[in-house]
């Protein structure tokens, strides 16, 4: 098959005045209410995101259910070495545990947990957090420092006690 000739195009050079960088115009937007303003700047470190419950991942899938029963919490994340290496919540008990209970019951988390959970950084703004929980369908998102390791959590329990102060002023 012949190939076709390449063709080269001479670029003009710019002449002044005659480009501008959108970024060197760019206004930053003004939250129209406290609300607003709190999802943008905030970080989720404003969110209450901790007390949270680690577990090894040689803890087994009972030991799991037992301590988010007893401690009333709806997810435990699971760290190996002090990394994060999953997180198990409710709907991991009931889409992998309920109907094979008997059977997985003495096996390690690691078995059930979903694996390299998304997390977001202690430095992020809550809207974001906001974003990727909606976006993903995440109902809990582990929180990181700059060190990759656990700082707390969150889920719609915290998400709504940060939202409520927030509300009732727009009101």
């Amino acid at each position: 098959m012949p190939q076709r000739p390449t063709i080269k195009r001479k670029r003009r050079p710019v002449e002044a005045g005659e480009y501008t960088d959108p970024d060197l115009n760019f206004e930053k937007p003004v939250p129209e209410d406290g609300l607003e303003r709190a999802l943008a700047e905030d970080t989720v470190l404003a969110m209450t995101t901790a007390p949270f419950k680690a577990v090894t991942p040689k803890t087994t899938v009972e030991e799991v259910m037992k301590e988010m029963v007893r401690l009333d919490i709806a997810c435990v994340v699971v760290l190996d070495k002090g990394k994060l290496a999953g997180i198990i919540s409710e709907r991991d008990v009931l889409g992998r545990v309920a109907d094979a209970f008997a059977k997985v019951r003495g096996r390690p988390c690691t078995e059930v947990m979903t694996r390299d959970p998304v997390f977001v950084h202690d430095t992020d703004t809550v809207a974001l957090a906001l974003n990727l929980m909606a976006v993903g369908g995440f109902r809990h998102v582990p929180i990181l420092d700059v060190d990759d390791k656990v700082v707390g959590i969150i889920g719609p329990r915290r998400i709504l006690a940060y939202l409520e102060p927030h509300i009732g002023a727009r009101k």
